[in-house]
């Protein structure tokens, strides 16, 4: 029969009445749905609206920083060092990115990065926020807002600049890419100058764009200014000074401590090699290290003075007692000690002006170990620097108990013990200070602090009479002299240690000295590693640098010079002995 034919009005089916439980049951369903919806809604806007706001805030509240402006760093008379300024900084949102490949390539040319490099970054879309390049220059990141990229944006960072450049690098030091301090001041400061970042919470749409600003912000903590010691004119002048010896003597490397006598202010702390702290690729650990501060060597005849000024505070020697060096050579304990030259008889004075190594090593024997060892720790040797400095360094000086006495003879003339630059030139500040002996500082101070005595006024007066003589005629350091004004100091060259040998042909040469010599104000240390130009004696290498320092620095102090005339130069330095 053909479907057409079927009559469904008349359908059997449909004459049939509906059970009324069932129309029941589906209303009882719809009433029971309509009560869950009714519970449910309750629940996320009642019960359970902790949990559903705080997935909300997840999704779409964020906290943002403020980034606080980290503190300036300034010389002693409120010159720059280190400054933030404020820069651009690129960054990507990949699930965002429409660019076209003519954009990406211009994008790409500016942020100076392969176009390859700048693909991989936007296109992985599992991050929302990808930093392309941070801390641009203003004209660069005008340029790449004028691209209109979709999902390329910009974000205002500080930037540090110093303006010193290589000159103060290893006293500033340097911050990181999150301006946080990384070496030198900044590092040793960073708490001071970093200051605190300030919040704000804001809601962001789909597309991570802010749309709102959401409760109270939090304003940044600015970092606070800190004022450095440093006088930025020394500071650069000295480096030049250096820079020239180390080049002109085919030297490793070196180092100059200027110190204020009478503050113990340190106006200057240079070394090279160096660095430009705001450009810092392919930097080795020889150029960042501070080398002043943080390298040490035996100090060879710069310890002389002091052995001089020991016997003379227990009434061993005076300036005039005669000590016989002849015949140049001394044999103790199986060892031979030996000046450059033969001397003869020498007074005590001129013990210091020739550097006689068996002048000093016959006047240290009548010494006790312990009186000895007792000097050397009051003027810093073996002991940590009181300077708020990364890698600082104590240097060696072991007790006197353990001393043979070999060891005793030889620490006379500067071998068996280790120091830095830094803590020779603030050992004699003692004889500068009149036989007293001061804290350093790296920040500015404005008055004379007391100091703590060492030795007395007499007996250092007297050690700087013969510092003074060193530089005159038959000295050892007739290349320290300064024109106006009268300069005394000790010269020092010292084999180097390669392992647990002296290594032949390497050499340290060194001179610290002070001006002017009557009422001194400066005290200046050099030292030139491994000089391989034909020259390495302190005198030849050091002093030069020591006297061109001297006068400029005195000079930008306006302090007057004590000298008329031109001190007459020996033409040819008498050969130091070690």
């Amino acid at each position: 029969m053909s479907s057409r034919s079927v009559q469904y009005s008349t359908n059997p089916l449909l004459a049939s009445k509906t059970p009324i439980w069932r129309s029941q049951l589906i209303v009882a369903c719809i009433a029971l749905g309509f009560i869950g919806l009714v519970v449910r809604t309750a629940y996320v806007q009642v019960v359970g609206n902790a949990f559903f706001r705080k997935q909300g805030i997840v999704r779409f509240e964020r906290q943002l920083d403020i980034p606080a402006n980290r503190g300036r760093i300034l010389d002693r008379k409120g010159m720059i060092l280190a400054s933030s300024v404020p820069m651009p900084s690129i960054w990507a949102s990949p699930e965002e990115m429409d660019a076209d490949e003519a954009q990406l390539r211009a994008l790409a040319q500016l942020l100076e990065m392969p176009l390859s490099e700048l693909q991989t970054k936007v296109s992985d879309t599992r991050r929302k926020h990808v930093w392309l390049r941070r801390q641009l220059d203003d004209v660069t990141g005008k340029k790449i807002k004028e691209l209109s990229i979709h999902g390329i944006y910009t974000t205002m960072e500080y930037k540090r600049m110093y303006p010193q450049g290589e000159a103060a690098a290893h006293v500033v030091g340097f911050t990181n890419v999150e301006n946080i301090g990384q070496e030198g001041v900044e590092l040793t400061f960073n708490t001071h100058l970093g200051g605190k970042n300030g919040t704000r919470r804001v809601i962001k749409n789909g597309q991570g764009q802010v749309v709102e600003g959401v409760g109270d912000m939090v304003p940044p903590v600015e970092g606070k200014d800190l004022q450095l010691s440093i006088d930025s004119k020394v500071q650069y002048f000295a480096y030049q000074r250096l820079r020239e010896a180390v080049l002109e003597n085919k030297a490793a490397a070196g180092s100059v401590v200027v110190l204020d006598a009478q503050t113990g202010d340190i106006l200057a702390l240079a070394n090279y090699p160096s660095y430009t702290p705001d450009k810092r690729s392919n930097l080795s650990g020889a150029q960042l290290r501070n080398r002043a501060l943080t390298d040490t060597f035996e100090p060879g005849s710069t310890m002389k003075p002091f052995i001089i000024g020991l016997a003379m505070e227990k009434g061993l020697v005076k300036p005039e007692t005669l000590i016989d060096t002849a015949p140049g050579k001394l044999n103790m304990y199986g060892m031979t000690i030996t000046d450059a030259h033969p001397h003869g008889t020498l007074s005590v004075s001129e013990v210091i002006q020739k550097s006689s190594n068996i002048g000093t090593v016959k006047i240290a024997m009548r010494i006790p170990p312990k009186d000895m060892w007792e000097m050397y720790t009051q003027v810093g040797f073996g002991q940590k620097p009181q300077v708020p400095f990364p890698g600082a360094v104590t240097g060696r000086l072991r007790p006197y108990k353990s001393w043979r006495p070999m060891e005793q003879a030889t620490m006379s003339y500067g071998y068996g013990l280790s120091t830095s630059l830094f803590q020779l030139a603030r050992a004699y500040s003692m004889f500068a200070r009149d036989g007293e002996m001061a804290a350093v500082s790296l920040l500015k101070r404005q008055d004379k602090v007391a100091g703590v005595r060492v030795m007395s006024t007499e007996h250092a007066l007297q050690v700087r009479n013969m510092l003074h003589m060193v530089t005159g005629p038959g000295g050892t350091a007739p290349k320290a002299q300064t024109m106006g004004y009268s300069v005394g100091g000790k010269t020092g060259t010292a084999h180097k240690l390669d392992g647990k040998i002296y290594a032949e042909k390497k050499y340290q040469g060194f001179f610290v000295g002070m001006a002017p010599i009557d009422n001194p104000r400066i005290v200046v240390a050099v030292m030139i590693d491994e000089p391989s130009n034909g020259r390495y004696f302190g005198g030849d290498v050091a002093a030069p640098v020591f006297s061109q320092i001297v006068q400029q620095t005195l000079r930008m102090l306006e302090v007057q010079p004590d000298m008329t005339v031109k001190p007459e130069v020996v033409a040819k330095a008498e050969v130091e002995s070690f």
